[in-house]
């Protein structure tokens, strides 16, 4: 039997103990971010101390699992110590790549540590060649996390033409937006994704309860209201249920998740190097199961066989799932 090229399987980790579980499930790499605003997921109880980190580092190194460490937030104007200090911490703690949107921290990075392997984060929004090849040449970029905007044809043909690895989402939370521009969070809550690593803070959410029914608010604004019989999500803007025309209707993006399983084949045939899981918020058993059925399906794909993985349409969210734009056809 020809055994095809593997695709890399990305995985998160928001603990150590999802670090491990993420490991021993059979991930191939691990990301996690340092506890602090220099990461895109900078919600409490979440991410890694210095310590924990180099403690997660050794567990995946004995265990031939990869570390990748995302410093993909924009530094603040004038105080680019953090993102400097997290660039150094990570090259001290031989992490196999750092994951980076800001031009400035790519510089900082290749200057100061030409030895770090630099990956180029979707907060980036790279989507053409244009861009791709100007990162490569300049920060020396070996990998591009593309934004969940491209078809699988137009995947392809990028892969036709840029000089570096791309690493697609592959399982979890859709973002409508152009990642790295999405302002929405930051109008509602005053906190931005970009420079401060939190979208929809859960400093600002609220459930109130209205009649026969729960109102999830983020900030002033009510984001959805849930019936009895509906499980309530988490309030983000663009997942809320607006009034217009006068129906309520999910008007940015529906309760569903991305599961690509069905397209490994597609997505090897498009010269794609990583399949990166979301999910750093989620718990231990959550990585452990997605992790777990990820790993069947990359080695069955290589082998030209298919494996039931449906039970991850429990974990999904609203119980849905979706191939997103990777197979929209657009008119």
């Amino acid at each position: 039997m020809k055994i095809k090229k593997k695709l890399e399987l990305v995985c998160p980790a928001g603990t150590p103990a999802s670090l491990r579980a993420a490991v021993d499930a059979g991930a191939d790499t691990v990301y996690f971010g340092f506890r602090d605003e220099t990461n895109a997921r900078n919600f409490p109880g979440l991410n890694f101390s210095r310590e924990e980190a180099r403690d997660g580092v050794a567990y995946a190194h004995q265990r031939n699992v990869k570390i990748y460490i995302p410093i993909n937030t924009f530094p603040e104007a004038g105080n680019p110590a953090p993102w400097h200090r997290a660039i150094d911490d990570a090259a001290h703690l031989n992490v196999d790549a750092v994951i980076i949107a800001d031009i400035g921290l790519a510089a900082y990075a290749a200057e100061t540590h030409p030895a770090l392997r630099r990956h180029l984060s979707v907060q980036a929004s790279a989507s053409n060649p244009e861009a791709i090849r100007f990162y490569h040449e300049a920060f020396d970029i070996k990998r591009v996390v593309l934004p969940r905007v491209l078809t699988v044809p137009e995947i392809a043909a990028l892969n036709r033409e840029v000089p570096v690895e791309t690493e697609v989402f592959a399982f979890g939370g859709l973002c409508v937006m152009a990642e790295g521009r999405c302002s929405l969070s930051s109008y509602a809550t005053g906190i931005s994704p970009n420079k401060n690593g939190a979208c929809s803070p859960a400093s600002h959410v609220r459930y109130v309860e209205k009649g026969n029914k729960m109102v999830s608010k983020l900030g002033d604004f009510t984001i959805n209201e849930f019936t009895a019989e509906e499980t309530a999500g988490y309030p983000t803007l663009c997942k809320g249920r607006f009034v217009t025309g006068g129906r309520a209707s999910y008007l940015f993006e529906e309760p569903t998740s991305l599961n690509v399983i069905e397209i490994l084949p597609e997505l090897m045939a498009a010269g794609v190097s990583g399949l990166k899981i979301e999910g750093r918020q989620r718990g231990r058993a959550y990585v452990a199961k997605v992790v777990a059925a990820f790993r069947q399906a990359i080695d069955a794909a290589a082998e030209d066989r298919t494996v039931d993985v449906s039970n991850l349409l429990s974990v999904t969210e609203g119980q849905r799932q979706t191939t997103g734009v990777y197979e929209k056809t657009w008119r």
